[in-house]
């Protein structure tokens, strides 16, 4: 029987991977090796490629339900999150730490565009992190999870298109890489967002997944 590199990581008996950096994704894209917009995902030091497929399908396609509900989500946080001083950005990078530059579906972030001319945003400056997920609920939920719980940032929320609900990620706990409070909305529920002290962002979670 033939062993893979892949069978001797599950047992324990493989030599030690070399993590690729941040700074050496980027020198891969400026070189050519890979292509800037690719969904390709830089996680733990391994390049991932982001799962956007519909569940049982070719893991290279869009599911088209997927694009959907980031288009309905564009709709409902742009104009809210620019009113508080805010920016939303789809699917483009945040950098967690050395390791790990992962491509949310959503982002919102401090500040302006200018801003971010020069770097990609960090911990402190997300506000708010969304992933859209169908295949990928299993990775979303735990691997995304702690990546974005150990780096600080406020709040997550985990569209679940399988079991049409959104799970909403707070309190993050960096030592456990874990969020402290979860609370899931289904359809006939509303997600609500205290922006600000004066502005409220409400969600019906039914028209979200209708």
């Amino acid at each position: 029987m033939v062993t893979t590199l892949f069978d001797e990581l599950r047992s324990g008996t493989a030599p030690p991977l070399m993590p690729i950096t941040v700074d050496q994704l980027h020198l891969m894209i400026d070189s050519g090796i890979l292509h800037d917009g690719d969904p390709i995902e830089l996680i733990d030091g391994l390049l991932v490629r982001k799962d956007r497929s519909a569940r049982g399908e070719n893991l290279m396609t869009h599911n088209p339900r997927h694009a959907l509900l980031i288009l309905r989500l564009q709709r409902l946080l742009q104009v809210p999150s620019e009113s508080a001083g805010w920016r939303l950005r789809v699917q483009l990078p945040v950098i967690l730490s050395e390791f790990n530059a992962p491509e949310p579906d959503l982002a919102v972030v401090r500040g302006t565009e200018e801003d971010y001319a020069d770097r990609h945003p960090g911990p402190v400056d997300l506000v708010l992190v969304i992933e859209v997920s169908d295949s990928s609920v299993g990775t979303d939920r735990a691997t995304k999870q702690r990546l974005y719980a150990t780096a600080g940032v406020t709040r997550y929320w985990l569209v679940n298109l399988p079991e049409s609900q959104v799970e909403v990620y707070e309190q993050p706990d960096s030592t456990s890489g874990r969020y402290a409070q979860q609370t899931i909305f289904q359809p006939s529920q509303t997600l609500a967002w205290n922006l600000s002290p004066t502005q409220r962002l409400e969600i019906n979670v039914t028209d979200l997944f209708h």
